[in-house]
């Protein structure tokens, strides 16, 4: 009963932090962006056809009356309708996120399914060559820029060797008929090896430097001598005792990972052309796209603030030690 009522209440501190951050995305970009008329019409126009326009997405509302629209329409799934686009900001959004998610969950993938074993493997070598080489390749790629490493990558595997495409989901002309159409081919494959790469080498680090440090820690508990004791290999050891208790800030991670990724690869989606929810977001900001741009921004903070929610309920479930209350 009391594991209830606190997933209760971190349910509601939830729903507030949304609640404010949609506010001030709200007043943010319509006090921070310019008039989106000024992109929306050309030159020529009058001041009578600029108020149609005007009039058309409900900008000459008061603010505070336009607030109200945006809080119900928001309650009710209703993004609006881009300024851009002319169209369903949902429809827009929907597509974009499931291309982003694509390149999002293959890379995290890869980087963690890499970085937690091969960051409990250097715990183990602790001291040696291959965990200063492991530590420095970790920070390198974690420092680099993704646009930098991503346009060597372009020059070295498309353009030198001509192994991959460097841009786009598919190659030019193609008709998918849905979603897993899109994905579901090896053209579509070549296309995401180069920025999953990208993405993957830069989140690498995290989970490597984190395990093997949080390894270290575990390493002097008393349970791990004991089961030494035991005579247990040292490879079961490693793995199945010390590992288990050492995946907790991994997973802490992972969350935060996973909600900044999803709209946090702008720079690869710019880079590699890849028509994802980041370069969506680019672009709204650009053209003062306001309800794209909130809708953008909105999820990206769901994402975060769900899936750290979910990791306190997992928390309970890889250490017993831990409680919800």
């Amino acid at each position: 009963m009391r594991n209830s009522g606190y997933l209760i209440r971190r349910f509601l501190q939830a729903l507030l932090a949304l609640f404010i951050i949609a506010t001030l995305l709200f007043f943010l970009f319509r006090l921070g962006l310019p008039d989106p008329t000024t992109v929306l019409v050309s030159e020529g126009l009058s001041p009578e056809q600029r108020e149609d326009v005007r009039r058309q997405f409900g900008l000459d509302l008061p603010l505070w009356n336009q607030y109200l629209i945006f809080l119900q329409n928001t309650l009710t799934g209703d993004f609006g309708t881009s300024f851009h686009y002319r169209a369903p900001v949902s429809e827009i959004i929907w597509e974009r996120l499931g291309n982003t998610l694509v390149l999002m969950l293959a890379a995290i993938f890869v980087s963690y399914g890499i970085g937690v074993p091969l960051g409990a493997w250097l715990s183990w070598r602790r001291g040696s060559s291959v965990d200063s080489w492991g530590i420095f390749f970790g920070l390198m790629f974690r420092s680099a820029p993704m646009f930098w490493t991503g346009m060597i990558s372009i020059l070295i595997f498309g353009v030198w060797l001509e192994w991959l495409p460097t841009s786009g989901m598919r190659t030019l002309p193609y008709e998918a008929t849905g979603f897993w159409d899109k994905i579901l081919t090896l053209d579509f494959l070549r296309h995401l090896i180069l920025p999953a790469m990208i993405v993957a080498l830069f989140y690498l680090g995290s989970p490597l430097l984190i395990m093997r440090n949080t390894m270290l820690e575990v390493y002097g508990e008393d349970f791990i001598e004991m089961a030494r004791a035991k005579g247990l290999q040292e490879r079961s050891v490693l793995f199945r005792h010390a590992a288990r208790n050492a995946l907790l800030p991994v997973v802490t991670q992972l969350a935060v990972t996973i909600g900044l990724a999803a709209g946090g690869q702008v720079v690869v989606e710019v880079v590699f052309s890849w028509p994802g929810l980041g370069r969506e977001i680019l672009n709204a900001v650009r053209t003062s796209d306001f309800p794209l741009a909130q809708a953008c921004f909105l999820i990206m903070a769901t994402f975060v603030i769900f899936l750290n929610l979910l990791v306190d309920i997992l928390y309970s479930t890889l250490d017993p030690r831990v409680r919800l209350s």
